[in-house]
């Protein structure tokens, strides 16, 4: 394999590109120099918030991706390739919403409804992906499963009893914070008279108003200002009860619905190609993630993909609400490699493992089968290399050992703000288990119901890096998966200025903080790209 040179970014480099024409020769320099941009001074609009990781950094001061430049500067004009699988593992996707359905996979080795297994590839009738949940919805954090394993002596159960304790501590506080917002909204609402207020409507309350209602104010304006509005009241109440029935409850089990032995790697007959789901709603997560990938460009419906016209999205639900299972994760990888995927998303993670040994079987295994793993960093404000004691998965190394792999990238979110806030509040970060940034907060994508909405986390982060991982795949399909995650990592942007991150808001150098110490460039990594290909074998 033909090493990548990581030395790339710097002010004097100019590649030489050759127009789609073949006559004209065509300047292009990469993307640096950023850390001492000017402050924006000016809010986004509304249209440039929809799209605002595709922007250029340079040109529109928000650490966006150059999505648009590259498009403009870099494929106008080129000769669509063929399309590249992205195989989504998440709760399920809605492959029926106006912006994705022409962008989806179908397996041309099944016919549709028959009930036999035409391709041979051991799932019936898998004509958009797989379904490793069946009907099944919800489920236990890890770390219940590994209490009701039993008392192990392991340092991971001691935890685990301590984790559920402060869980369902911090649950009984989310559960009072919800009945008084609950509360206070319906007194709002029949002081209004109107069930939808607006901000607007809150600032025109007297000063004078009883002081149930003033405080009741105090209390959704803080939520409304903070962006969010009253739909989220119902949002938050469905979390806090999941958490409740589901999530902490050792009582629950819902690998019931399942019916396979989840101990069993080999027990693989189980699932259904329903990649929906059984609850359309719950496929928000999937649906959106799905979106940020490959929702059509400019066509006035919504957000824009970062890779929609070269991409088809294989559907593979293996993410409930609640922790995943290191099974259905390692089969669901598997899945993907064997039925032609040559970029994987994996918005998903968890603190505590049953047999995190399988999934890592399963990353060496699509590294065999050229396929690169794109997967978010995680939500929860940690230095993952602050030698705590405490592993992500999945990942691709034990205890800090070296990479099994070459095939697996980490993505880190950012705000659309330049500048010392650019890191996401809640972003997980270190400065080697976690390869890059990426635009993560504010991310307006499909979901359920033939809508849009935004999104925050990591989980947005990844897709659109595994985006940019699909533009370069297919229009360079001679480099490798191992080369693609050197190039977005080697082309990023690289930023040397103090950072604000992690739950104590330390200030860190950006370029600590990852393994690359830049964030995501579509334009810099298809400069890279074209670069590289020249040598390709």
């Amino acid at each position: 394999m033909r090493l990548i040179k990581p030395l790339y970014l710097s002010a004097a480099l100019a590649l030489t590109l050759v127009s789609c024409g073949g006559t004209k020769m065509i300047n292009h320099t990469p993307i640096s120099g950023v850390d001492h941009l000017p402050k924006r001074t000016t809010s986004l609009t509304d249209d440039q918030l929809k799209r605002w990781s595709h922007l250029d950094i340079l040109k529109d001061t928000v650490p966006g991706m150059s999505v648009d430049r590259a498009y403009e500067e870099l494929l106008k004009g080129k000769k669509l390739p063929k399309k590249v699988i992205v195989g989504v593992i998440d709760s399920g996707i809605e492959i029926d919403h106006d912006d994705l359905k022409s962008q989806i996979w179908i397996n041309s080795g099944e016919i549709a409804g028959n009930n036999i297994d035409d391709d041979n590839n051991g799932y019936v009738d898998d004509i958009h992906g797989w379904n490793f949940l069946g009907k099944s919805v919800h489920e236990n954090m890890e770390f219940i499963r590994v209490i009701k394993r039993g008392d192990d002596g392991s340092e991971q159960y001691k935890r685990a009893l301590k984790e559920f304790e402060k869980e369902k501590k911090e649950n009984e506080v989310s559960q009072k914070r919800i009945e008084s917002l609950l509360n206070a909204n319906e007194k709002l609402a029949e002081y209004l008279s109107k069930k939808d207020y607006t901000m607007e409507d809150l600032n025109g309350i007297d000063e004078n108003a009883p002081e149930d209602i003033i405080h009741s104010k105090n209390m959704m304006y803080n939520i409304l200002a903070g962006g969010r509005d009253l739909s989220w009241l119902d949002t938050y109440k469905n979390y806090v009860n999941s958490k409740i029935q589901y999530h902490l409850n050792p009582e629950f089990n819902g690998r019931e619905l399942v019916g396979d032995d989840h101990s069993n790697i080999n027990d693989t007959q189980y699932g259904d190609n329903n990649v929906l789901g059984p609850d359309r709603d719950e496929a928000k997560h999937g649906t959106h993630v799905a979106g940020i990938i490959a929702q059509s460009r400019h066509n006035q419906l919504g957000g824009d993909g970062v890779a929609s016209d070269v991409t088809e999205i294989m559907a593979i639900r293996a993410v409930p609400d609640g922790d995943e299972y290191d099974k259905d994760i390692a089969l669901a990888i598997r899945y993907a490699a064997d039925n032609g995927a040559k970029v994987i998303n994996g918005s998903f993670g968890k603190y505590y493992e049953e047999n995190s040994q399988w999934v890592r079987d399963a990353i060496q295994y699509a590294a065999e089968k050229d396929v690169l793993i794109v997967v978010a960093a995680g939500n929860d404000a940690l230095d993952l290399n602050a030698g705590k004691g405490v592993d992500r998965y999945p990942n691709d190394n034990v205890k800090m050992g070296a990479e099994i792999s070459d095939n697996f990238l980490v993505v880190g979110a950012l705000n659309p703000e330049f500048g010392k806030n650019m890191v996401a509040v809640f972003s997980n970060y270190g400065h080697y288990d976690v390869d890059v940034f990426a635009p993560g907060v504010k991310i307006y994508a499909t979901v359920p119901n033939n809508t849009y909405e935004y999104l925050q986390g990591t989980s947005m982060a990844s897709p659109n890096t595994a985006g940019v991982a699909a533009l370069i795949r297919a229009y360079y399909p001679k480099l490798t998966a191992a080369q693609v995650k050197k190039i977005i990592m080697d082309s990023g942007v690289a930023v040397n200025i103090e950072v604000v991150v992690g739950e104590k808001r330390e200030t860190r150098k950006f370029d600590s903080i990852s393994t690359s110490g830049k964030f995501v460039n579509a334009y810099n990594a298809l400069l890279l790209a074209e670069e590289l290909s020249k040598t390709a074998k």
